[in-house]
């Protein structure tokens, strides 16, 4: 028997794994099946288990090459490297301007896929815990909080914002502002009228940024 190149087994790796993706996008992750799998990639069931585990083990591969093609980690280090320079209320727009241009790329794409496991670690979160369990890798909003809560936290102790709540609890609301406008956006592109259509991304994220400016005691502009 041929042995298989190392490059060959990346490639099929590669095969599953953007299956997995364009199947993500057509139907909720929490529904999709090894039986899809088998179905988009033309593989046969024990060709795919020779690079994955389960289904489960092909979203972990799925999720941990989303954190790499979509990253925002060095635009977000970029930022956050001026923040001496800066003062909080221009790291307030800058960080929504940029979250707001990568929700209106990616708001079918990733955004919507990022939406589903949400909703999958509602519904089974013991699944999605041994999904996410193999993952070292910190995602893009973990290290955007984390960040601003750095920054944040030093900028209280040297007097530069009076917050009106504790800072972590303006991080936590950030988080969840994130959150909200991802799901209202993604459900308002799927229903362009009616009660939830009009969610745009930008003026959603503007407004989280004067939000933001007053929590933090800077006013809004």
């Amino acid at each position: 028997m041929p042995r298989v190149s190392e490059e060959y087994k990346e490639q099929k790796r590669r095969e599953i794994i953007n299956a997995a993706h364009n199947i993500c996008l057509r139907k909720p992750v929490g529904m999709v099946t090894m039986t899809d799998i088998i179905n988009e990639t033309g593989m046969a069931q024990g060709g795919i288990y020779r690079y994955f585990e389960d289904i489960d083990d092909i979203f972990r591969a799925m999720i941990l090459d989303m954190r790499e093609s979509y990253s925002i980690t060095e635009r977000t280090d970029e930022i956050f490297k001026k923040a001496d320079d800066l003062s909080v209320e221009d790291i307030a727009d800058m960080i929504c301007d940029m979250l707001a241009d990568r929700m209106e790329e990616q708001l079918m794409d990733i955004q919507k896929i990022n939406f589903d496991l949400s909703v999958l670690a509602i519904n089974e979160p013991e699944r999605t815990k041994k999904i996410l369990g193999g993952i070292k890798s910190e995602g893009n909003l973990e290290h955007l909080t984390n960040l601003t809560g750095q920054i944040l936290c030093k900028a209280d102790k040297e007097g530069k914002i009076r917050p009106a709540v504790p800072v972590d609890d303006i991080v936590k609301f950030i988080a969840a502002s994130y959150s909200g406008i991802q799901m209202n956006c993604i459900i308002g592109a799927c229903y362009q009228t009616g009660p939830m259509g009009g969610f745009k991304p930008r003026p959603l994220f503007n407004t989280l940024a004067q939000t933001i400016k007053l929590l933090l005691g800077a006013g809004a502009s």
